[in-house]
C-alpha cells in the first residue's frame, strides 16, 4: 500500500508563494507519474501540474503556467509545487496523487488547503 503525505499549504496574500511537498511511502513504491490537483467549492478538480517520473516531462494547466513549477526529489519519492504570483482564485484543496502503472491516478492524498486573500 502506498500512502501520500502532504505538507504545506496555508493562508498568503494574493501576489505571494507557497511550496507543496508530496512523499510517496509504502513497502514498493512504483511511481509513473505524480501530479498536483486541485479542487474549489462548488468546482470540479482539476488538474494543475504533472510530471513523468522517468522522462521528467512536465505538464501544467493554462491557468497557472509560469507561476507554478513541479519538481521532483526522486529519492525521497517526493514531489513539490512551487507556487508564485497566488491569485484569489488559486484558492483550493490541493491534492497530490500517484499513477504507479500508466493506467491512471491510483493513489491521492487528503489535500492541503491553500488560500490566497486578496
Amino acid at each position: 500500500q502506498v500512502q501520500l503525505v502532504e505538507s504545506g499549504g496555508g493562508l498568503v496574500q494574493a501576489g505571494g508563494s507557497l511550496r507543496l511537498a508530496c512523499a510517496a511511502s509504502g513497502r514498493t513504491v512504483s511511481i509513473y507519474t505524480m501530479g498536483w490537483f486541485r479542487q474549489a467549492p462548488g468546482k470540479e478538480r482539476e488538474v494543475v501540474a504533472q510530471t513523468t517520473w522517468s522522462s521528467g516531462y512536465t505538464y501544467y494547466a493554462d491557468s497557472v503556467k509560469g507561476r507554478f513549477t513541479i519538481s521532483t526529489d526522486k529519492p525521497k519519492n517526493t514531489v513539490y509545487l512551487q507556487m508564485n504570483t497566488l491569485k484569489p482564485e488559486d484558492t483550493a484543496v490541493y491534492s497530490c496523487a500517484l499513477d504507479s502503472s500508466a493506467r491512471g491516478y491510483n493513489y491521492w492524498g487528503q489535500g492541503p488547503q491553500v488560500t490566497v486573500s486578496s
